[in-house]
């Protein structure tokens, strides 16, 4: 994969979303490899994991359901996203509606192998 076209990776942010929005744990999980590396502050809040770092679908599955349970009510809307090269940033409005950017990086099948998550104050 190189250059992401903005339909494709739209199309991506979208199914992101809508899986997220449906607290459906399968359908997120099916955007990531295997071999996933996912950093965020809330993996310091949720896990109390001093390294922020999620390694390994089956520990993303792990966090991914903590955070559903913790947020029950959990609603994302997406606000634009961003193209790089194997890479996206999906920018979006969060839980307690915090502003989120999270950075993904592509394998050239598609999946999510890398996360960046970030948040407004």
């Amino acid at each position: 994969m190189s250059l992401l076209t903005h339909a494709h990776a739209a199309a991506l942010a979208a199914a992101w979303v809508k899986a997220w929005n449906a607290h459906d744990l399968d359908a997120i999980l099916s955007h990531y490899a295997d071999d996933v590396e996912f950093e965020s502050p809330f993996v310091i809040r949720l896990l109390e994991e001093p390294s922020g770092v999620v390694r390994g679908k089956l520990a993303l599955r792990d966090y991914f359901a903590r955070g559903l349970a913790a947020y029950p009510n959990l609603q994302f809307t997406l606000l634009e996203v961003l193209v790089g090269v194997n890479s996206l940033t999906v920018y979006y409005r969060s839980v307690r509606d915090l502003r989120a950017a999270e950075v993904m990086w592509l394998t050239t099948d598609g999946r999510v192998n890398r996360v960046s998550a970030h948040y407004s104050a």
